[in-house]
Parts: structure tokens; sequence; C-alpha cells
């Protein structure tokens, strides 16, 4: 029998879940002491050199797009947005970069590197790696479509990363939904924020070993049998085989709209064709009983959607980190810390 959002051991359960999650909590998704002119008499220029810089780079292939906000979501979601995912490793330092939550999944490094090198020339040692990543996430949006937000700057970047975290925090494409659920608690982000910055996967592309065993596991039982998702399914079988090979072939998690930002995504998940584990647990898990409300509001409402993953991105990129805001330096090449 599949659990009941009403069984009360359940719901005792996932109670303790949220409580022990929420104390050992270090990263505040609040208050970082960040400001909208930051840099309004250092770099004024700072926000037209990254959007120009980011419309050269979609305009020549949208998947930069999605490049660069999945590097921010990453970099958020392990010690705050303080650039730690952009350092490579040294003998000193271990990167996160090679996690394996990350080593097959990142890439736009060399565009924030670009953006860094214009920056440095217009305004040098004034811009942190950690702002420009963030401003480069939201104009990555808008470039294909998406919603607009007011970014408050002012973040330092770290002097260290976290291999082990990279390793822990980060959802996986497999996970479960309570699992996905803790790890936003502990960023301090609420469920309605998972399911609308889950949105993002709208855009961008996912490798065959990361919805391998969604194609040949639950993928027909949430789709139904009608003849458009068995067409969709065997295109994902022949890009993906069962027994192995083609790990690094990839197909587009929104096979629909794949490089614009819209609420089509929701509706993917609606129809029980969600190219991730994680992504269609949002609506079929048996413990969904508030994100499938918020995936059928979604996907009805386009507006609520771009209103909400606004107000969503804007607390992923206030998680904060005390060691780096206290401690934390402007880089001069994002690459590596200063010497």
């Amino acid at each position: 029998m599949a659990p009941s959002f009403h069984s009360r051991p359940f719901l005792s359960r996932f109670a303790l879940l949220c409580l022990s999650v929420l104390s050992m909590r270090s990263l505040v998704a609040s208050e970082p002491y960040l400001t909208l002119d930051y840099y309004a008499s250092s770099c004024p220029s700072v926000l037209e050199i990254v959007r120009t810089e980011m419309e050269c780079a979609v305009l020549s292939d949208p998947r930069n797009a999605a490049f660069i906000l999945r590097l921010h979501f990453h970099d958020c979601f392990v010690q705050g947005c303080d650039g730690s995912v952009l350092l490579d490793d040294t003998i000193t330092l271990q990167g996160e970069k090679k996690a394996s939550t990350n080593i097959h999944s990142l890439g736009g490094f060399r565009l924030i590197d670009r953006i860094k090198n214009k920056l440095e020339s217009e305004c040098p040692g004034i811009v942190s790696c950690a702002d420009i990543l963030t401003v480069a996430a939201r104009d990555a949006v808008i470039l294909v479509g998406g919603p607009y937000w007011d970014v408050p700057l002012g973040r330092k970047d770290s002097t260290a990363a976290n291999y082990d975290l990279a390793n822990t925090n980060l959802p996986t494409a497999d996970e479960g939904l309570l699992s996905i659920i803790s790890k936003f608690l502990y960023q301090g982000l609420s469920v309605t924020d998972m399911v609308a910055l889950s949105g993002a996967h709208t855009i961008g592309m996912a490798r065959c070993e990361n919805f391998r065993e969604r194609i040949y596991g639950d993928f027909k039982l949430t789709s139904g049998n009608n003849p458009v998702s068995n067409t969709y399914l065997s295109n994902l079988k022949s890009i993906c085989p069962a027994n192995g090979g083609g790990e690094d072939n990839t197909a587009g998690m929104d096979y629909v709209t794949p490089n614009y930002f819209d609420n089509s995504f929701y509706h993917l998940l609606l129809k029980g064709e969600g190219l991730l584990n994680s992504d269609q647990e949002l609506y079929s898990s048996a413990f969904g009983f508030q994100t499938k409300q918020l995936v059928k509001k979604y996907a009805a409402d386009s507006i609520a959607f771009f209103q909400q993953f606004s107000d969503s991105m804007v607390k992923l990129g206030n998680i904060t980190n005390a060691d780096s805001s206290s401690t934390g330096e402007v880089r001069k090449n994002c690459r590596f810390v200063n010497t």
C-alpha cells in the first residue's frame, strides 16, 4: 500500500526531519548585507558588461544560459554563494569541480572567466566572482525568455572550497522527494522555493547516466500508454541504452521548448514525462501532497511561476556563509585564490 499523507508515523518522521535540518543549518538565505547599488560608484558599468557578454554567449549557443544557471545553483548549495565552485584544484586546495555531482554536469567556466577579465580591465579588484555568477544567472534566464529580478550585490569570494559538501548537499537525479526537500530546507529554502527552482529544468540537457534509471523504470507507469509518450520514450532509449554505454549522450529536460524559459516543464510533469526521477517525484510521489498542487499551479499559470521563480532566485542568491562574508576576498582570477 502506498504511504498516506494522513499516516501519523510518516508525519512524525517528516516533522523530526524538518526540525533536525533546521537546527543543523549554518547557511542562511536571508539578510546577507547585500545592496542593489553596491557597485554604483566603484564599478558603475558592471551590469552592462555582464549583460553584453551574456548576450554574445547565449546568442552563439543558447545552452550557455542553462550552464550558467546550473553553475550558480551548484555554487550556492555548497557553503553559500561565494564562488567556491569556480576554484580549480591546486596543491593546497581541493576544489568542487570533480565532485560526483559536478564533474560531468557543469559548464560555463570559460564564460565566467571572460566576464571577469572584462571587469578586471574596467574595475580591477572590485567585482567578486560570486557576484558575477549571480548576475550572469539572472541575465541567462532573461535572455531565453524568462523573468527579470533585481540582484542584491556585495558577495565576497571564498578562499576555500568544500569537495565533501558538494557530494552531499546537492540533489541528485534519482533522489527521493523527502531527501530533496530536506536539502532545500537546510539551505533555508521552502518547498515552494524547491518546486519553483526546479522549473529551471525547462532549459538545459541531462546526461544518459542521469535518466537511464527513469526511462527503464517507472516512466511508462507515470506517462501512461499513449502514442506521443511512447514515441518520446523510444527516442530516449535509442539515446541511452539499457546495458550501458552512451553515458555522455544527452537529452533536453524539456523536449518541447529546450532553449526557451517557460512553464512547459510543469506540463511534462502533469503528463508523467519528466526526464529525471527527481523531477517527476514533484508530481508523482506519494509524499508530494504540497508539491503536486504547486506543479499544477505553475502549469496553469506562467505568471505565477515567473513571480515565484524570481523571488526564489533572490533567496537562493542570498544564501551566505559567515566565513566567506567575514574573511572572503575579491579574486583576481575566479579559478584561484589571491596570493
